[in-house]
């Protein structure tokens, strides 16, 4: 395991889920933290749950990924000594619905692919080129299961993960010969506000998503993530699809 100590690590979506989760555990090994989402409200709370047992240093970025102006304008106004980002976390991501493509919402597809795509693109284009030129960094972008495969229903959403698995692979061919890594990390179900989200807040709904399970947790997923960046710079861990032990495909799941 290689010390990442006072490496800055940047997270999208650090608010909750596997970002938060993803925060907190950087934490633990001492990296400084670069928080990003929507909500500066839960940043902070993120931020006093990991100041009560580490003492990183935090900044919090107030974000809307999608927004290709502000996160340009946003990251290249980072002050001085944040500017250096080591390892980036694409962690922002969401779902919308399970509508069969002919009565789908358009504005469900735009915001999954404005947040799973662009968002990821909007990032990655601000903080690699300083990366590439130090000759240093890691790219971790959180995939799915849903990149591997698709399930009924999930046809957009499943599209815009499997660009994120393509885009990993060509990002890392794209740094051929320098020192920058490129990891993808692909979970099967996780218990999250994943499912709160795809339907809209009916708690009931996305309740079942979970029932019966015993799925992922966040904390299952930050591991991994952190365990990626941790690795030898010899190693670059390109992808690893990890399942809850009751998931043995997108839609093959064991419920009690």
């Amino acid at each position: 395991m290689v010390s990442i100590q006072k490496q800055i690590v940047l997270i999208t979506g650090a608010s909750s889920g596997i970002g938060a989760s993803c925060a907190k555990m950087f934490a633990k090994e001492g990296a400084s933290l670069i928080l990003v989402a929507r909500r500066r409200d839960k940043l902070e709370e993120v931020a006093r749950e990991i100041k009560q047992n580490n003492s990183c240093e935090i900044y919090l970025l107030e974000l809307d990924v999608c927004d290709r102006h502000a996160v340009a304008k946003s990251l290249a106004s980072l002050p001085e000594s944040w500017r250096q980002v080591d390892i980036l976390v694409n962690n922002a991501g969401l779902s919308r619905g399970l509508n069969k493509l002919q009565s789908g919402e358009i504005q469900d597809w735009e915001e999954m692919i404005d947040t799973n795509i662009k968002g990821l693109l909007y990032v990655t284009r601000s903080l690699l080129p300083n990366m590439v030129e130090r000759n240093h960094g890691h790219i971790i972008n959180i995939g799915s299961i849903a990149g591997h495969e698709a399930y009924p229903g999930g046809n957009v959403y499943c599209a815009t993960k499997a660009a994120v698995k393509t885009l990993s692979q060509g990002i890392k061919m794209d740094l051929l010969g320098t020192q920058v890594r490129v990891s993808c990390v692909d979970p099967g179900t996780v218990e999250t506000n994943f499912s709160n989200v795809r339907f809209r807040g009916d708690t009931e709904k996305a309740q079942k998503v979970y029932q019966g399970m015993n799925s992922l947790t966040p904390d299952d997923v930050a591991e991994i993530v952190v365990f990626c960046a941790t690795r030898p710079a010899n190693v670059n861990l390109s992808e690893v699809l990890v399942l809850a032990t009751d998931q043995s495909s997108a839609t093959m799941v064991n419920r009690q």
